[in-house]
């Protein structure tokens, strides 16, 4: 079992990962009305694998012998002014995630807390691959910013995202 305060801030990960997926499923919803149905394609396979994410934490607070709480999940926006500025929105939104899980695990270290320190370290290596995706699209963005031809080329590479098999 872990503590309760270990059990809050694990129930809180596991909301803020809901909001992740809410976050994408909105940019996807964007993009649609947008037709760059490419750019949502990635979005919708980044819904689902932050969703992932959060049934890791849940799955993880019932094995721990602990209690899962859901809480109320905000809006997300669901407006961009370009899909350059959606990708700024995802890597931004990636390091506040990669801030949370470093919290996560200053928790555990001073509650000495191992089992969960080694759970979160698939999420610590998760959120360099995050980071980097994120940083990748923007730098393709940035490139394809206000050249139709080459949004229409980016669209058609994000359209091959398929999910992830590493969700393990």
């Amino acid at each position: 079992m872990v503590s309760k305060n270990m059990e809050k801030a694990l129930n809180a990960q596991l909301n803020a990962e809901i909001y992740s997926g809410y976050l994408y499923l909105s940019m996807a919803a964007y993009f649609e009305d947008e037709d760059l149905a490419g750019f949502a394609n990635w979005m919708r396979v980044q819904a689902n694998e932050e969703l992932g994410h959060g049934m890791k934490f849940y799955d993880y607070i019932i094995r721990r012998g602990s209690s899962v709480t859901l809480t109320a999940i905000d809006a997300p926006q669901t407006e961009w002014d370009s899909p350059l500025a959606a990708f700024k929105h995802v890597l931004e939104h990636e390091q506040m995630v990669t801030g949370l899980i470093n919290d996560l695990v200053n928790i555990s270290i001073e509650e000495k807390d191992h089992a969960t320190n080694n759970f979160l370290q698939w999420f610590v290596e998760e959120q360099v691959e995050e980071e980097e995706n994120a940083m990748d699209l923007l730098a393709k963005a940035k490139l394809a910013d206000g050249d139709n031809r080459l949004i229409y080329e980016l669209n058609k590479e994000l359209a091959t995202r398929v999910p992830s098999e590493s969700q393990d």
